[in-house]
């Protein structure tokens, strides 16, 4: 494996987030509007527009998701696309995330995932033959793929193999094979050969005749010959942007496009990412898909120090599993370099700094810290110091300087401009923040450092854990996360009033909390944001904490992550109707958990759920009735599950238990409450 390989696909996902970001204010704007209004988008113009600048985006959440069907298929190189699509439904939330659902026969991807659903798999569930070819061959396929390619470093054929068998999940004929060439160039830009290496070896992967391999030689032959790109943006739209593609997004003219910002841009990152959106159509998807090919041929050092700023590694991926919604560019490379390490027959690495979430260890890695408002001015940079990398707090005045992370979505999300999204905050009560820390010799005299937490709706911090540290010394903070009476942690904050180097910051423990509507819950729903739901209904104003509704099939409202592994949850629930209902624990996803489930035939069971299997670990008769309240219990200790419901008890063991995941409810068809 190479030596750079974890750093070039920690570019490559930086590069996709920063063009998706570029592009999406953008989107689907005229080249003609967009050049008329910002000239040449050489600059994230979101402000101009009065939109935030980190939002959920389908492109980002897409790629990186389907491509954990590698991870949950045991790394398997021969993965085939009905796994994928077996991912889409283990991860989609209908309706919700990650798709663009724009309807059946409208939309590719929705389409396909309602062909999914009904039990049509994968590859038939994008093919031609089901969806048309105008469905079939629009721009998802390509959009999707990445993360396919960063997996299989100088291994095209493996690459093209891979993408071509997710591609296939919603795509069928020129979509499917621009996806494959886009990843053909990605697997072999790791050893960043010239530009026109790339090229052939996609063009060579494609069938001469068709549209995509003739997208190719036009834009190969029109940087020949002709010097401004614009004329060439003209020329690739006469031929290219017509009728004869159909659809908001055909494949072939914003491939065009993503190449024209790749043969334009000179190698220069920042050049062709601008070209890429500033010709218009779907420009965050093809600056997406650039920015990420770019990031792994022309490595970190390419990459503006501007760009990553202003992004500072943040990413949000709403999926049905909520404990990965609030995530960064670190976790997301580390995850994919992990599998790309497996597909070569290599161990995972070594979890950085004893697993810590937060380690900086990437070059320039800031992982979502910045200085908070009221601050003392200063900066915070990713630094080397002694063979480590660490987070450098640096004031540049008297006073404290104070750094933050969030540690769950901010309230702005209840507005989301796009896509849905809920996530479960990083940080619970009952667990236990340790922040590995020195003062940086540079100090004339000792500092004193604070590692506090904020929750929202609270004006102060509520709870901090101070250290005086003399230059050089180096300490550990330790800090007990509090009650905090249903309200998410929103921050994790460091500050000193000196040079202070932050090593990591880690979460361990198990949590020891009481979810509920926290008092004025009503009028402030932001508590909501903490818990990841596929109901039909959960909403703040019922007189109850939670009062959930579920129209059709089964949904799921739970909170909580990986790092919650044994442990008990407790509830009081008051059915008013339902198929079934119940507790989950170990929630990884919508079909990986366990559950507590009481049906509508007066029956309790322990169930195992994976995948498309409801494995019945152990069931008793269970007499219930509407609107009389039940105490769930259900506790995973190892491979031990045991539940209660009033005075009923049932144990069941599991030889190859789920070893982490959230808790929450199960609802099927009907209604139920729960303080």
């Amino acid at each position: 494996m190479r030596p750079d390989y974890a750093e070039r696909v920690y570019a490559a996902v930086l590069g996709k987030i920063i063009g998706v970001y570029l592009g999406r204010p953008v989107e689907n704007w005229s080249h003609a509007d967009i050049e008329g209004r910002f000239s040449f988008v050489d600059r994230f113009v979101n402000a101009d527009l009065n939109l935030p600048l980190i939002v959920p985006d389908d492109d980002i959440t897409g790629t990186l998701t389907f491509a954990r069907a590698l991870p949950d298929h045991a790394n398997n190189p021969r993965l085939t696309a009905q796994q994928v699509g077996e991912t889409w439904l283990d991860y989609i939330i209908e309706n919700r995330s990650i798709l663009w659902w724009g309807g059946f026969g409208n939309s590719s991807e929705h389409t396909a995932y309602l062909r999914l659903k009904a039990g049509t798999p994968a590859p038939a569930s994008g093919s031609r033959a089901l969806n048309g070819s105008v469905v079939s061959e629009q721009i998802g396929a390509q959009i999707f793929v990445d993360g396919f390619a960063l997996v299989a470093p100088g291994r095209p054929e493996l690459a093209a193999r891979l993408a071509g068998q997710a591609a296939s999940v919603a795509h069928d004929g020129e979509a499917v094979l621009a996806a494959q060439a886009l990843a053909v160039m990605e697997a072999l830009a790791f050893d960043a050969p010239p530009l026109d290496a790339l090229l052939d070896a996609a063009e060579a992967s494609l069938p001469p005749t068709s549209n995509v391999a003739r997208v190719y030689r036009r834009a190969r032959e029109l940087r020949a010959t002709q010097p401004d790109w614009r004329a060439a943006l003209r020329e690739l739209e006469a031929e290219f942007g017509g009728p004869e593609y159909p659809g908001l997004v055909h494949v072939i003219p914003n491939h065009a496009l993503i190449l024209l910002g790749l043969l334009y841009g000179d190698g220069d990152f920042t050049r062709s990412l601008a070209v890429c959106v500033t010709a218009g159509r779907d420009t965050d998807c093809n600056a997406g898909n650039l920015g990420c090919l770019l990031g792994a041929w022309l490595g970190l050092p390419a990459i503006p120090g501007a760009w990553r700023e202003e992004v500072r590694d943040r990413l949000y991926l709403p999926t049905s599993d909520g404990g990965r919604g609030l995530s960064d560019a670190v976790l997301e490379a580390q995850r994919l370099v992990d599998s790309g390490r497996a597909l070569a027959g290599l161990p995972p690495l070594e979890p950085a700094k004893d697993g810590a979430r937060f380690h900086f260890s990437l070059p320039g890695s800031l992982q979502g810290f910045t200085i908070t408002p009221g601050s003392t001015p200063g900066r915070l940079e990713n630094i080397s110091l002694n063979g480590e990398r660490a987070l450098a707090l640096r004031p540049k005045g008297p006073g404290r300087l104070i750094a933050a992370t969030p540690a769950s979505l901010p309230t702005e999300m209840l507005r989301p401009q796009g896509y849905a999204l809920n996530a479960s905050p990083i940080l619970h009560s009952g667990q236990t923040l340790q922040a590995d820390v020195s003062a940086d010799p540079s100090n004339a005299q000792p500092l004193t450092a604070s590692l506090s937490l904020s929750v929202h709706g609270q004006p102060d911090e509520v709870a901090a854990v101070n250290l005086t540290l003399a230059p050089g010394e180096r300490a550990r903070l330790t800090l007990s996360t509090p009650d905090t009476h249903g309200q998410p942690v929103t921050q994790l904050l460091l500050s000193a009033n000196g040079n202070l180097n932050l090593h990591s910051l880690g979460i361990t423990g198990q949590p020891h909390l009481t979810l509920t509507r926290p008092t004025g819950g009503q009028d402030d729903p932001a508590w909501q944001l903490a818990f990841t739901s596929s109901l039909d209904h959960f909403e703040a104003r019922y007189p109850n904490s939670f009062h959930l509704s579920q129209d059709h099939g089964t949904g799921y409202l739970t909170q909580g992550n990986d790092t919650w592994r044994d442990y008990t949850v407790n509830a009081t629930l008051t059915p008013l109707l339902a198929e079934a209902f119940g507790l989950v624990a170990r929630f990884t996803h919508q079909r990986h958990h366990y559950a507590l489930e009481v049906t509508s035939d007066r029956t309790a069971r322990i169930l195992k759920v994976n995948g498309d299997t409801r494995r019945t670990l152990t069931e008793a008769p269970c007499p219930w009735t509407a609107n009389a309240a039940l105490r769930l219990t259900l506790s995973v200790q190892g491979n031990t599950l045991k539940a209660g419901i009033n005075d009923l008890t049932l144990t069941a063991t599991d030889e190859q238990p789920y070893p982490d995941g959230a808790a929450g409810f199960t609802l099927t068809q009907g209604t139920l409450t729960c303080e």
